[in-house]
């Protein structure tokens, strides 16, 4: 009852019209050469993570070499003139840090994470690799290797993935660059050359084309200072323009389904494309994201208690919407049936939910309920050194900006039962869509 109160008065001081304040509230500035800098002061701990965020993923990738924005990713590790073969690792490792990095349609980013006093360390180490990358052609044919690789564990080799490849190819245009997968396709891949890579290097890793993020046990303006020593005297230049993503051309849709003899869940989902923050009205996504948690959002949810508790026929069910691609965004619903029952059985319990929904309307209270626990949620990221530099840096590297998140609570307390229906509405009508089934082999349901 006490952790309740806290709770509501947390919501109370941070989202009532008396202090409109925003979620993370970041400190912001450009340097001269263009790099944009995020800066998110958390004292809680003598750490810091630091990231650099690049405007450029699998999207941006020109046709016939899918997979390079990835196989980049892996080769930005090997070496400079100055750190030579892994030294950036080494060094890092001798100081007691921890990083990695990631490749996704929309950005690739790199981060570590150190003592607050080796921060001038890490922004030397990665404005080095920026600019001055070397690589050699046993180091490109060794890491790709490594890369398709991957592409047989996490991919050939998991049925789940790999119907998610084929749907996902299904759900956009053709042609479209969220049709392709991240890691890329096998045959391009193997065709990938060291010049593809280091034309794909040069032509986006560039300061005006990265977004610079700390957070942690920092304070902004020593940031600046070291910010300005180490990536402030990159030279500026021009970076191709992206790609426009939005398309409305009719898509292959149906049923996807996929039969694996190593399947023994057996998993149904139904997506279909929606407006994303990049192309749709803020009140429009706003009211698709608190659908998603109607619909969607844990034990509570509706799918949940009809399909898991209350009747039973499923194991899992919810909803989900994707709204931060530079594209369209994605409403997605999912449900695993229970041993004895069938995909065609939890697809209709989840119809049969979305339709009383539409009927019936939302109860009594229930869209407060569900608003307070997203702004609660809201008010314990902030206590995370992660959450806000990883939604800002992915939101400022997809072409948004700051404010799609740091007014996200108003927009949230601004949707009405009426905005819900109505993204209720979109979804079912919505043509391009996708279904996808998982089963086992054999198996004819």
């Amino acid at each position: 009852m006490k952790r309740l109160f806290v709770l509501l008065l947390l919501i109370g001081l941070a989202f009532t019209g008396q202090a409109r304040a925003g979620v993370y509230n970041p400190r912001l500035f450009t340097l001269d050469n263009g790099m944009r800098v995020v800066v998110l002061p958390n004292h809680r701990a003598p750490v810091i993570l630091h990231m650099v965020w690049y405007k450029v993923g699998a999207a941006d990738e020109p046709d016939g070499v899918s997979g390079v924005a990835h196989v980049l990713e892996h080769l930005m590790f090997k070496g400079t003139p100055k750190h030579p073969d892994g030294a950036f690792s080494r060094i890092l490792a001798q100081n007691g840090g921890q990083e990695n990095a990631f490749t996704g349609y929309d950005y690739t980013g790199y981060y570590q994470i150190v003592a607050s006093d080796r921060l001038g360390l890490v922004m030397e180490l990665e404005a080095d690799r920026m600019t001055n990358l070397v690589l050699s052609e046993q180091d490109f044919q060794t890491e790709r290797a490594v890369v398709i690789e991957e592409r047989n564990q996490r991919t050939e080799n998991s049925p789940a993935a790999r119907l998610s490849e084929q749907a996902t190819r299904n759900l956009y245009p053709d042609g479209h660059p969220y049709g392709r997968p991240i890691i890329g396709w096998r045959g391009e891949l193997e065709n990938l050359t060291r010049d593809d890579v280091m034309a794909f290097y040069r032509a986006h890793y560039a300061p005006a084309n990265a977004v610079l993020v700390v957070a942690g046990d920092v304070d902004a303006d020593e940031v600046r200072r070291l910010a300005e020593i180490h990536y402030g005297p990159i030279v500026a230049r021009a970076v191709p323009a992206r790609r426009d993503l939005v398309d409305a051309s009719p898509v292959a849709g149906g049923e996807t389904v996929l039969r694996d003899a190593r399947v023994t869940q057996p998993t149904w989902s139904e997506a279909a494309l929606r407006p994303s923050f990049a192309n749709g009205a803020p009140r429009e996504t706003a009211a698709l994201e608190v659908l998603a948690e109607v619909l969607g959002g844990g034990s509570t949810s509706r799918l949940y208690r009809a399909l898991v508790i209350d009747r039973p026929l499923a194991v899992s069910a919810g909803a989900g919407y994707d709204g931060d691609a530079r594209g369209e965004g994605k409403f997605t619903l999912y449900a695993a049936p229970r041993p004895g029952q069938t995909l065609d059985t939890v697809a209709e319990a989840v119809r049969a939910e979305l339709a009383r929904l539409k009927t019936d309307g939302l109860a009594d209270g229930e869209l407060d309920r569900v608003k307070k626990r997203m702004l609660a949620d809201a008010v314990f990221a902030r206590d995370a050194m992660k959450a806000g530099a990883w939604a800002l840096g992915g939101i400022l590297a997809a072409g948004h900006e700051v404010a799609d998140i740091e007014d996200w609570p108003a927009r949230i307390e601004a949707v009405t039962a009426a905005d819900v229906l109505a993204a209720l509405e979109g979804v079912l009508a919505e043509e391009r869509r996708i279904i996808t089934k998982l089963l086992p082999e054999g198996d004819g349901a």
